[in-house]
């Protein structure tokens, strides 16, 4: 639902906004803080979404916990917001596990899957549903003369939908489960969504398309907050999905003025470690396919990585070794400043749970979705029309177009392969790609069967690329109009022109590494 105004994305909204409000003011006592936010939020004595206020409350008050980083509870659980308040002041705060959560007492336990005949069926004679269906589960009901189906025969086949000429079947589905391509998620007891975390790779596409906000991801805006209230410095590392995100911080340079308004030490493109990137996977795409390798997949898209290796791992090897772009920007950085911390910030829930792991904790210090920096700077109760913008640092000048263009799907395999027909004009580079984890799944199988030996693969867990991510706020289709005017800015095309290519060798942890 992004780029809809919805009821549900103004509750994120606020619920971010109040947790950095509430970090920022340090005077004011956390524990009590957290308990009178849900009044504040959901104000009044009548419900406007649910049934009652107190239940309004109580969802707002669990998805602020969420916020902070702390654990989901359930409605059995008697403790106040404030339980364990204090594991959220901790300086060093990872996100622990599971990143995305299910709120239970919020969930509609939508049906899972269902195929049933609305009012608008007009009983005729035809009964086309009635010939088509293969279990004998439709039949018509002796005195309205319409069509019934019984739930215990039908194997939701579909044919009867496809059939009517009234369009009076229809074929419904749980939505966050609709959007779940790796189908983790199915039904507990009580018919709530359940989330199986073995399958799970946490891409965040259930919790933007429940339209109940039953699903909620943890956070580290306060952790983060508290370390500009410490003067610690933290750098800026935005994802080049930026684009179009923040209405009021139309240019590049508002956008760098805002980042330093509200905390931040110094802005990043994270677009130079997609150049260096780009370069590197065009080397190991010569070196390893065909000889070594029936083929090799990028390695840009966590949600894809985690998905691959997860349900395909005799093909894990398939998948490039190289550091995503968040790892290598935010290694460079703190090599260049090593007392330094580095915040990512793009479009990405898979990106806090890839931030976490033990090999990337070094490197990657927090993670934000541009949802919850819109609620800092809001928080933060800047002036936007009136920002300063400092002359010097108008742009991000620092990655090429290539680089940007990793924001949508089929920019990474597009820039690898635009490097690999550079180096070898005579080579024919074979690209496949695919977007949301239901259409990867199905490229890997067909990788596996023979059918892209050969090529370069790329995938991307959320429909359109990292544009469409669950952390965006803006409708993905302009955000890839704009993005495309943005790639085209860039002041030059090739990565091996970046200003950091000597730094490449970094990403094999080897001194004498170059291509």
């Amino acid at each position: 639902m992004r780029g809809v105004e919805t009821r549900i994305r103004d509750i994120r909204h606020r619920i971010f906004t109040e947790v950095a409000r509430m970090a920022y003011h340090t005077e004011w006592p956390t524990d009590r803080r957290i308990e009178a936010l849900p009044y504040d939020i959901m104000p009044g004595e009548v419900a406007e979404n649910r049934q009652d206020i107190f239940l309004e409350r109580a969802i707002v008050g669990e998805r602020l916990r969420l916020a902070m980083g702390l654990p989901c509870r359930s409605a059995a659980e008697h403790a106040p917001l404030s339980d364990n308040i204090d594991a959220a002041t901790k300086e060093e705060t990872y996100y622990t596990p599971p990143l995305i959560n299910i709120i239970k007492f919020a969930c509609n336990a939508c049906p899972e899957n269902q195929v049933r005949v609305t009012d608008v069926c007009q009983g005729c004679m035809a009964r086309p549903c009635v010939e088509v269906c293969p279990k004998g589960a439709v039949s018509i009901d002796p005195f309205t003369r319409k069509s019934i189906i019984d739930q215990d025969k039908c194997i939701k086949c579909g044919r009867c939908v496809g059939v009517c000429p009234y369009n009076a079947i229809v074929k419904t589905e749980r939505p966050c489960a609709a959007a779940c391509g790796m189908g983790a998620i199915h039904s507990d007891e009580l018919g709530r969504a359940e989330i199986d975390y073995s399958k799970c790779v946490s891409c965040g596409q259930c919790l933007v398309n429940c339209p109940f906000g039953a699903i909620a991801d943890k956070g580290q805006i306060y952790q983060l907050i508290q370390g500009f209230n410490r003067g610690d410095r933290i750098y800026a590392l935005v994802a080049p999905a930026f684009i179009n995100q923040f209405p009021g911080l139309a240019s590049t340079g508002k956008l760098k003025a805002a980042l330093k308004a509200v905390g931040f030490y110094d802005v990043v493109e994270v677009a130079i470690g997609a150049d260096l990137c780009t370069v590197d996977e065009a080397h190991d795409f010569l070196e390893e396919v065909p000889e070594k390798l029936s083929f090799m997949a990028t390695s840009c898209c966590p949600a894809w990585s985690m998905m691959a290796k997860t349900a395909f791992p005799d093909l894990a090897k398939n998948i490039s070794m190289t550091m995503t772009p968040m790892v290598f920007t935010a290694r460079m950085m703190k090599q260049a400043d090593p007392e330094a911390r580095m915040c990512f910030i793009g479009p990405c829930a898979a990106k806090k749970l890839e931030a976490s792991r033990r090999t990337v904790r070094s490197d990657v210090d927090f993670v934000l979705t541009f949802e919850e920096l819109a609620g800092i700077i809001e928080a933060k109760d800047l002036d936007l029309d009136n920002l300063e913008v400092d002359p010097a640092e108008m742009d991000l000048c620092y990655a090429s177009a290539a680089g940007r263009g990793f924001a949508q799907s089929g920019g990474v395999a597009k820039a690898v392969a635009d490097k690999i027909k550079e180096w070898r004009p005579d080579m024919e580079v074979k690209i496949a790609s695919a977007q949301g984890l239901a259409d990867c799944k199905k490229l890997l199988m067909l990788a596996k069967a023979g059918k892209y030996n050969g090529y370069l693969l790329e995938g991307m867990g959320c429909p359109g690329g990292c544009i469409g991510g669950a952390g965006t706020i803006a409708d993905p289709v302009r955000t890839a109009a704009v993005l495309n005017k943005y790639v085209k800015e860039a002041e030059f095309t090739d990565p091996e022109q970046s200003a950091f290519m000597s730094n490449i060798h970094m990403l094999k942890d080897d001194p004498n590494f170059e291509v």
